[in-house]
């Protein structure tokens, strides 16, 4: 079968879906125009989605890593999470927090934690649902939970998260953040409200306000997509805050990919290329500022 041909403006129609004002009903709707069809629509949005069959690299039986399911003390409740460990760790080791897209704690995040896990890392995927009950498996009623959520608590619980995984006996007491989508808008703010935050790596998040990036002490690499003027407005007020601020910044931009080009769930943003740049970046760099 021919692969649907899927333009710039299909995705930015998810996008709108997944992050804006978008209901299904209006997306699809708006998927059938441009595509020319409702049975065409039908093809292309599942490869617009994430696929969930597809999200395990590493898998959760891999002897190398030891992963489980954790409940630790958050700002005004317990947290569940996944903590992933080297299975042949030995000495305390550099930790991060994974921090999920606007989907909640699903089974790529998991297996992300799993692969920075492989790189000698601790790595805690906190489910910021958890005042909620948890994640759903429905990625659309995730997506109406986390809009939902108190935005100072969720703050508070990334931060209390810090705490956490800074005092956990397999780490070395420091902690970093990396977060993906709405996950890399948390670490911008967790890095504000976070003194103890060693380093942040933002894919594609959305930047935190210029009066609040004094308050930074965490070191950022800051990851965007070329093809994603949502994000990517924001890009240069926040490099001149931190710049006039003296914070310690990178800013990599990829050309010619989509918001979401680390995901390798989703067949019609990804893009491996930038993801596996991205990543040999972002482990070089956690490597250099937790330790």
């Amino acid at each position: 079968m021919e692969k649907p041909n899927i333009t710039q403006d299909m995705i930015n129609a998810y996008d709108e879906y997944t992050h804006l004002s978008l209901d299904r009903r209006a997306f699809m709707r708006k998927l059938t125009a441009l595509t020319g069809s409702a049975a065409s629509a039908a093809v292309i949005a599942p490869l617009l989605a994430a696929n969930t069959a597809q999200a395990e690299i590493i898998p959760e039986a891999d002897a190398r890593v030891k992963a489980d399911d954790i409940t630790y003390p958050g700002a005004g409740g317990d947290m569940k999470g996944y903590l992933a460990v080297p299975a042949d760790a030995s000495g305390k080791l550099p930790a991060v927090i994974v921090i999920h897209e606007n989907r909640g704690l699903n089974p790529h995040i998991k297996d992300v934690a799993r692969r920075m896990a492989l790189e000698g890392i601790v790595a805690l995927a906190p489910d910021f649902l958890s005042p909620s009950g948890g994640t759903p498996a429905d990625e659309d009623k995730a997506r109406e939970m986390i809009g939902a959520l108190d935005g100072k608590q969720t703050v508070d619980n990334a931060v209390a998260t810090v705490a956490f995984l800074a005092g956990h006996e397999a780490t070395t007491g420091m902690a970093g953040a990396i977060g993906f989508c709405w996950g890399g808008g948390m670490v911008n703010k967790l890095a504000v409200a976070s003194s103890d935050l060693k380093a942040g790596v933002a894919y594609y998040g959305a930047q935190a306000p210029a009066e609040d990036v004094p308050k930074i002490k965490a070191a950022l690499l800051l990851h965007y997509a070329g093809l994603d003027d949502r994000i990517n407005a924001g890009i240069d007020a926040y490099r001149k805050a931190l710049t006039d601020a003296g914070k310690d910044f990178t800013i990599q931009i990829y050309d010619g990919v989509n918001h979401a080009f680390n995901n390798d769930t989703s067949a019609a943003r990804y893009d491996k290329a930038a993801a596996d740049l991205a990543w040999s970046r972002t482990v070089e760099f956690l490597k250099a500022k937790v330790v």
